[in-house]
């Protein structure tokens, strides 16, 4: 993908149950095939497969009946890639805290396990070493609002977006940006056209998970908070070996 488009961000209040991301163009079909899709309460939301019967969101993106789409480009045709798989279990962060959106991650346990194709395979979680810094330059995928109007796209979109340093997310929001466990994202000199609803995606880094899609500003400013997965690696390895 060339490098041309730049993440800002729109974002509801904290604790909200919708984010917006700026830009994107259409990906090429099932190219990024741990890509999940849901809605709960009207609102859409993103995540990722990690394992065949697990996947990653954001714990704000919590709902009371829960079922995944994995292996789309289109969500609004019946695809024959399409796994359309029910959630069993969601497990929260302990620690996570709505109010101010901290330890926002949540792991999701399906029925069962998806059927590894060429168009639905986990995303690698991150090396134990794997710190990303900032001028990194990383993906993320969705298909939230492109409009303020209210449209939405058809097709998976992506944008490139650059990793900023902690200062200019501890300067925006204060004591809310925990640098250990958040990661800050996003030019504040750039924008473009918004899209929204995308909480709970994936930052992606090298073909494997750096981050999750949390929480940003309401002024159309950049930067935007993602949860650091490293930070949750052996949590979430915890977590799925006890469920």
């Amino acid at each position: 993908m060339p490098p041309v488009l730049i993440l800002l961000t729109l974002f509801l209040p904290l604790g909200a149950r919708a984010d917006e991301i700026i830009g994107g163009n259409e990906v090429s079909p099932h190219s990024c095939p741990y890509m999940a899709y849901f809605e709960d309460n009207e609102k859409t939301f993103g995540g990722f497969l990690v394992r065949d019967n697990f996947m990653l969101t954001a714990a704000h993106c919590r709902g009371r009946s829960m079922t995944v789409i994995l292996g789309a480009h289109n969500i609004k045709a019946k695809e024959k890639t399409q796994q359309i798989i029910p959630v069993a279990n969601t497990t929260p962060h302990p620690d996570y805290n709505p109010d101010k959106r901290s330890n926002d991650i949540m792991l999701l346990k399906l029925v069962r396990s998806a059927k590894r194709t060429s168009t639905v395979r986990p995303l690698n979680l991150p090396r134990r070493n794997a710190h990303v810094k900032p001028g990194d330059v990383c993906y993320m995928a969705g298909w939230g609002k492109i409009t303020p109007q209210g449209e939405f796209p058809n097709t998976l979109r992506e944008i490139e977006l650059t990793v900023q340093k902690d200062r200019a997310c501890a300067s925006q929001f204060q004591s809310s940006y925990i640098k250990a466990s958040e990661i800050c994202v996003g030019d504040s000199k750039i924008k473009g056209p918004s899209f929204e609803e995308d909480s709970g995606g994936p930052l992606v880094y090298k073909k494997a998970a750096a981050g999750i899609v949390s929480y940003g500003k309401t002024d159309a400013s950049a930067p935007q908070v993602f949860t650091r997965v490293l930070s949750f690696l052996s949590w979430i390895k915890k977590t799925m070996k006890n469920s």
